[in-house]
């Protein structure tokens, strides 16, 4: 262990160093200077270069200078550990960051007094696997980069009879430091339930390794949370602040963390013994279906369409070792291959296409591959090749192709092409399996992509539906009121004329040009209708024929009958609601009797309906009745024979107003005229609905 790290965690928890005794202990160490002053005069802090160290240590920070040193010391110990440099350690420091980071904000939030240590026992709690690696690379060398769980322990225990966990502790007490790092290390993969009464820096250091590596063990993660005294919701933002101090860390320390994220872990895997080539080969096939698996996880995860192809050729380009790597899929009438909107080239491909059917599969070894449901490999100058294969060899900038279908149940979404040297050809086809299993993979994906953007165009299309729909009940109720106007203001010019007063014809156009208003105004209005309002069913009704009868809508041969009764009369619910059912019967009933006849509107006094008191209101004319067909689908909307495009609605508008009011409308029609009966909520019903049925089943 570096001395200066050692003296730092000592002077840091006595908490007594000021910058002069800081400045004076890094500079024992010419690296870690430099990397100090590196930081310093960085476009973050811009630093006077000509600053000395101390000057450079107050711009940084007591707390930055703190994760600089510890971490570097930590780098330059174990970044020259034997067989670190054959490694791929992006993912492992990414993680040990991460660790530290989280450690030292929970530690925080505990009030814990040692911050630092918390930081440097989360940077170093899997320093063994580094260990183990120095010491057995070819026992270790597959299971380094696996998954960090207690599978891995106990694989690490059957081949190596020490687990990582033990190997970190042992050599982190050889440092013979005054802490208790060395048991944090040792039992970071002890079981949470054991941790209650462990000392705090136990304690933190199992929930940042659970964070950062097992962010999947929600009530694993709960306990420890719970014993380290921190709320469950809080850390979220822990890891949110975490994964942004990770990459500034990383950049400050010269640590390459890119790709890090795209290096699987993979379940722990017990090293092979000599075997037979049979158990190799199914050995392999194992591996494969577990690789195959975690990447539809991956892909299945992602969001949108285009994110999932991304993620696609990404992870082929990984595991198959491929070059430029492009998707070309099924278009939607399934007569050609069409590059799609990921990846690299995005410009070219869009508008690249190759044909399928019976002429495409002939003239095309791509068309060949998605009709063939098989893997294709091609080599430009060894075989015939269509336009098609020349165009995507200069795209890709390859001299071999690999052509995988993407295949789900019986259909074809597209092909992946991904551009190889010759020589690895060989080896791809003894992968065809594999290649073929992660295609079907892909294609599983893709087909729940396209279907979940199928359904979200259904959805906007039944949205722009009911709104279109919406819009035509608007026009239509709109013509009523607009076609008393009209009929209003030739009564007004008339009276004009001869100079008589027209106060009451201007309150009623004041009034239907309000309801115009208010019939628009609804097509917006999402709120429900308010039926607290008291009705007089008579005064509507007085209303609805002084409309027509002033504008000479009701012609002379046809005479209108009105029949009210001084009690029952009121209703719970909206008078204009009312209204507007009435215009469209009486309109109705105008029209059907063509060469006269009689009109009925009339009050027939309370109903109880199940349990609830109801008013019915009847409208009746002595028409030549209604259509069997049209009869049977009354309140649907049907084609009218009247003229303009929003006719055949009348009805059906009628029956949602009925509703709105909470009431119930039926039709009878024959030979001698039609009736609609309307059932409309008593004044009071809803306080009623107690006692009436009472004082029936009494009588």
């Amino acid at each position: 262990m570096p001395q200066i790290l050692i003296k730092l965690i000592e002077m840091l928890q006595a908490d007594e160093a000021g910058m002069p005794e800081l400045a004076a202990l890094i500079a024992q160490d010419a690296g870690m200077t430099g990397k100090i002053l590196s930081v310093a005069y960085s476009s973050a802090y811009r630093v006077n270069r000509t600053a000395g160290l101390e000057q450079a240590l107050v711009s940084l920070g007591t707390d930055m200078i703190k994760t600089l040193v510890i971490s570097e010391s930590v780098f330059q110990t174990f970044n020259n550990f034997p067989h670190s440099g054959s490694a791929d350690l992006r993912a492992f420091w990414k993680h040990s960051l991460g660790a530290a980071v989280v450690a030292r904000d929970v530690a925080r939030m505990m009030e814990y007094p040692h911050v630092e240590e918390a930081y440097l026992a989360g940077l170093l709690h899997n320093v063994g696997r580094l260990a183990l690696l120095a010491t057995a690379p070819r026992e270790y060398a597959n299971n380094f980069m696996a998954r960090d769980d207690e599978e891995l322990c106990a694989v690490e225990q059957r081949t190596l009879q020490i687990t990582h966990t033990e190997a970190g502790a042992w050599l982190v007490e050889r440092w013979n430091l005054d802490s208790f790092l060395a048991d944090s290390v040792l039992y970071h993969h002890e079981p949470v339930a054991r941790l209650a009464a462990a000392h705090p820096l136990i304690r933190i250091v199992r929930l940042a390794h659970l964070l950062v590596y097992h962010p999947d063990l929600g009530a694993a993660i709960d306990t420890a949370a719970e014993f380290c005294g921190v709320a469950p919701r809080d850390l979220d933002a822990v890891l949110k602040a975490a994964a942004r101090q990770v990459q500034k860390s990383a950049e400050y320390l010269g640590i390459d963390l890119a790709g890090a994220d795209d290096i699987v872990a993979l379940p722990a895997q017990m090293p092979a013994p000599p075997v037979d080539p049979v158990q190799a080969r199914l050995q392999e096939e194992v591996r494969n279906m577990v690789l195959v698996t975690e990447m539809g996880q991956t892909f299945a995860r992602q969001q949108g369409e285009t994110a999932m192809l991304e993620a696609v050729t990404r992870s082929a380009r990984i595991l198959f070792d491929l070059g430029t790597t492009v998707i070309l899929l099924e278009d939607p009438t399934g007569q050609a291959l069409v590059g799609a909107a990921a990846g690299e080239h995005q410009q070219r491909l869009a508008e690249f296409s190759i044909p399928l059917g019976r002429h495409g599969a002939a003239g095309s070894a791509i068309a060949g591959a998605a009709a063939n449901r098989k893997l294709t490999l091609l080599t430009r100058g060894t075989q015939p090749l269509g336009i098609a294969e020349e165009q995507l060899f200069r795209i890709l900038g390859t001299e071999a192709m690999a052509c995988l279908p993407l295949v789900a149940g019986q259909r074809c979404f597209g092909v992946l092409v991904g551009g190889v040297a010759a020589w690895q050809l060989p080896a791809i086809g003894k992968r065809e399996g594999f290649m073929q299993a992660f295609g079907k993979e892909a294609a599983a994906a893709l087909e729940t992509a396209i279907a979940e953007r199928s359904r979200a165009r259904r959805q906007i299309t039944h949205v722009a539906e009911e709104y279109r729909e919406a819009s035509r009940r608007v026009v239509h109720e709109v013509n009523n009121p607009l076609s008393i106007i009209k009929n209003y203001l030739s009564v007004l010019d008339a009276k004009l004329a001869r100079r008589e007063p027209v106060v009451a014809e201007m309150s009623i156009l004041n009034e239907e040009i309000d309801r115009v208003g208010q019939l628009i105004n609804g097509l917006a209005d999402l709120q429900p209708t308010d039926t607290t309002r008291v009705t007089n069913i008579a005064r509507v009704v007085d209303d609805v024929l002084r409309l027509f009868r002033a504008t000479d809508f009701i012609p002379a041969s046809v005479q209108v009958l009105v029949r009210m009764q001084d009690d029952p009369n009121e209703i719970d619910g909206d008078a204009d609601l009312l209204k507007q059912i009435l215009v469209n019967l009486v309109k109705n009933s105008i029209e059907a009797l063509e060469g006269g006849g009689r009109i009925e509107i009339a009050n027939r006094g309370h109903v109880n309906r199940d349990r609830k008191l109801y008013v019915e209101l009847v409208v009746a004319d002595t028409g030549p009745g209604l259509a069997p067909e049209v009869l049977a689908n009354l309140f649907a909307q049907v084609p009218s024979k009247k003229e303009g495009k929003h006719h055949g609605l009348g009805l059906s508008i009628v029956h949602d107003l009925v509703k709105k009011l909470n009431g119930l409308i039926t039709c009878r029609s024959g030979k001698d005229g039609t009736s609609f009966e309307i059932l409309l909520p008593a004044r009071g019903s809803n306080s009623q609905l107690a006692a009436v049925p009472a004082r029936v089943m009494e009588a």
